[in-house]
């Protein structure tokens, strides 16, 4: 499995899933996988209804919301955000190709509830410098403040980077 970055204790990111990634993100403790990468998006990659079927043979929930880099910070995107972490609960795996669409959207989903400096600290912490999306954040904060508190963090709390094989540890 790819590094795993949690931004807080119930949501972590990482890059692209493969096959044994599914059983192995159980065994680590996460209850639901997230997959923010489109159908097609790289010859090879891992499929919508793949990823089901092996989040289900693994006993995680799915969940599919694809996130195209153009639609990173419209409604439906963050929205869908918002709605799939509070129904899939935590701790949940998100990834996409390389980690970073899903730090993006949930910075975006997280900015509507947490103050925009909260929610950067979170994601520095976590190592994720996303400080040039200050004015993107910035507009989420002035959007709807409605959010389950799957996603927001107070500013206190650790962020960590680990990898598999030290989470496993």
């Amino acid at each position: 499995m790819k590094e795993i970055v949690y931004l807080t204790p119930d949501f972590a990111i990482t890059g692209d899933l493969a096959p044994a990634d599914f059983a192995e993100a159980a065994r680590l403790g996460f209850k639901a996988i997230l997959n923010n990468r489109p159908d097609n998006e790289e010859q090879g990659q891992l499929n919508n209804k793949g990823e089901a079927e092996l989040a289900w043979q693994a006993g995680l929930k799915y969940r599919f919301l694809p996130l195209d880099k153009h639609e990173l910070f419209t409604d439906p995107v963050v929205e869908g955000m918002i709605t799939a972490a509070g129904e899939l609960g935590g701790p949940i795996l998100a990834h996409c190709k390389s980690g970073l669409r899903c730090a993006i959207v949930w910075a975006a989903a997280s900015a509507r509830s947490t103050p925009v400096e909260d929610v950067l600290a979170t994601l520095e912490r976590a190592g994720q410098d996303l400080d040039f999306l200050r004015d993107e954040l910035d507009a989420q904060a002035d959007r709807h403040h409605w959010m389950p508190d799957t996603l927001a963090t107070p500013a206190d709390l650790p962020a960590t980077k680990a990898s598999a094989a030290t989470l496993a540890a």
